[in-house]
């Protein structure tokens, strides 16, 4: 499996990890709020119902989330190939190795790290639209990019 394969297939499973959790606060927080609504009446019930109904919509913006990762990740063409950084580049620099994807986080493919990184992130602003050799200034650090695949 070539590297990018490797380096998209895990930003899917972080997706569907995420998906997997969410769904599962989902379910649990649907299973208190049918309890919820059998037990006594009050002001203690009102606030636990409040309280469920809160964790309700931020996981419904979780998924909302999620389902934006999965439309960026489907968006992703592996297989193109330019000397400038877009979506689905591999970005070599001198201060480490980025993935314009979403932003997942380390990623350790053959004891080698690259950072899943949103084009949306700051960093990611900062290399889109950038070519091979191109310098700039990050965090108060020169980065320079080595290497684009």
């Amino acid at each position: 499996m070539q590297l990018k394969e490797q380096l998209l297939e895990s930003c899917n499973t972080f997706v569907n990890n995420r998906l997997q959790t969410v769904q599962e606060t989902i379910s649990s927080n649907q299973k208190a709020l049918t309890s919820e609504a059998k037990s006594s009446a009050g002001d203690k019930h009102e606030t636990g119902r409040a309280m469920l109904q809160l964790e309700m919509e931020k996981a419904s913006q979780q998924l909302a989330g999620i389902s934006e990762m999965n439309t960026i990740l489907s968006k992703i063409d592996i297989y193109k190939s330019t000397k400038v950084a877009h979506l689905g580049s591999l970005v070599f620099t001198n201060i480490g190795n980025y993935f314009l994807s979403i932003s997942a986080g380390k990623i350790s493919v053959d004891k080698e790290d690259y950072f899943a990184i949103s084009v949306s992130s700051p960093i990611g602003k900062m290399l889109l639209g950038k070519a091979e050799k191109e310098n700039f200034s990050f965090n108060n650090k020169t980065v320079e990019i080595v290497f684009i695949k």
